[in-house]
């Protein structure tokens, strides 16, 4: 049987296209996908993502254990901060990407829906090393996306709290409507934001709270959500990364700390030593072109040079783009790359959309 989040009474209401995500009954669109994702870019939508897994660590060694498991360090984060980073096999293949939050006596871990229960074995087999508490959240706690440069405006409305104060990539604990939550300045979408974990028996409660008080508000799926992360260039777990790839040449050295121990650090090393392969890319293509995944892509000999990995038009910059992997002396920016029908596209830099509201001022991590 399909799961549904504590939101699938409200995505009837709103009269979305539902689909099975893997294993749960999860909105595609409630409009077009075109009016959701230039909703968010222009004003601000709303996105059920408690589908997400939701894991929290605790106990002796936390931290060293978390610091263990991902690539990012944990121990660089001050209370209640948040960081990007993957969590690797021995091999240096991803086994997921994800967020981890560093709240009191706990570290949050939020992983991919796919991946949960792969996920949740690997961490209970790795904690045998360590012993701390692993517990899964996930059916206890739902999660919302509000996204877009409206959404602090929208969210205060229903707060005391100064949200001014929660920087990029930052959290809070926070009472929205007398409910006591965990608000984070987060996002896959580019745009300013916050995601909001809270006890999923005040679902409806805070879902219809937000579209009451401001009716511009609009609801998104998961047609937005993918095209909006593709835009900025951001990885899609199992399309873009997964076990056959490394963070390296997936444009993720960003979150690996060499500095500090984690699985998969010796892989890395000798990978980055070997010298890299291929890489991942950003692709543009003219007009109508419409790229799909695993569309190989060739030079302008018919050469083989790569595969596509994500692919759509967008709606935002009006034309196909692409993330892809290239071989690694072809990946130059600026470079042509052909499909087999021998439509044109161009590889530039990321992300494909440059006008995001996110807080450029704040450090990302």
């Amino acid at each position: 049987m399909l799961k549904k989040t504590p939101f699938y009474e409200k995505h009837l209401e709103y009269k979305a296209q539902m689909i099975d995500f893997f294993s749960y009954l999860m909105p595609i669109s409630y409009r077009s996908i075109k009016e959701e994702v230039l909703a968010v870019r222009n004003n601000c939508g709303l996105f059920d993502v408690s589908h997400m897994g939701r894991i929290e660590v605790s106990g002796k060694d936390y931290k060293e254990f978390v610091n263990y498991l991902i690539t990012n360090d944990i121990f660089s984060l001050k209370e209640y901060q948040a960081c990007y980073a993957c969590m690797l096999y021995e091999d240096g293949g991803i086994v997921d990407d994800l967020v981890c939050y560093n709240l009191p006596e706990r570290i949050l871990l939020v992983v991919n829906c796919a991946n949960l229960e792969k996920d949740y074995n690997y961490i209970l087999s790795i904690n045998k090393k360590f012993n701390c508490e692993i517990k899964n959240i996930s059916e206890e706690v739902c999660q919302l996306a509000l996204q877009g440069k409206r959404a602090e405006e929208i969210l205060s409305s229903l707060t005391n709290d100064n949200l001014s104060e929660i920087g990029f990539y930052y959290s809070k604990e926070i009472k929205i409507l007398d409910v006591l939550m965990l608000v984070s300045r987060t996002g896959y979408t580019g745009e300013d934001g916050f995601e909001l974990y809270f006890d999923r028996s005040y679902a409806h409660k805070i879902w219809d709270a937000l579209f009451e008080k401001d009716s511009s508000l609009m609801p998104c799926g998961l047609g937005a959500r993918d095209m909006l992360r593709l835009e900025m260039g951001y990885c899609l777990y199992g399309q873009d990364i997964d076990k056959d790839k490394n963070p390296l040449e997936a444009n993720l050295s960003f979150v690996v700390k060499f500095n500090k121990d984690f699985i998969g650090k010796e892989a890395l090393l000798k990978i980055k030593e070997q010298g890299l392969k291929r890489k991942l890319v950003g692709i543009k293509f003219a007009d109508k072109v419409i790229p799909r995944p695993k569309m190989n892509l060739y030079d302008s000999n018919n050469s083989l040079i790569g595969f596509i990995t994500s692919g759509t038009f967008s709606f935002s910059v009006n034309c196909g783009i692409a993330l892809g992997y290239v071989d690694i002396n072809y990946c130059q920016i600026g470079n042509k790359v052909y499909l087999e029908n021998k439509k044109e596209g161009e590889i530039v830099k990321l992300p494909f959309y440059q006008f995001g509201s996110i807080k450029k001022s704040k450090k990302e991590v």
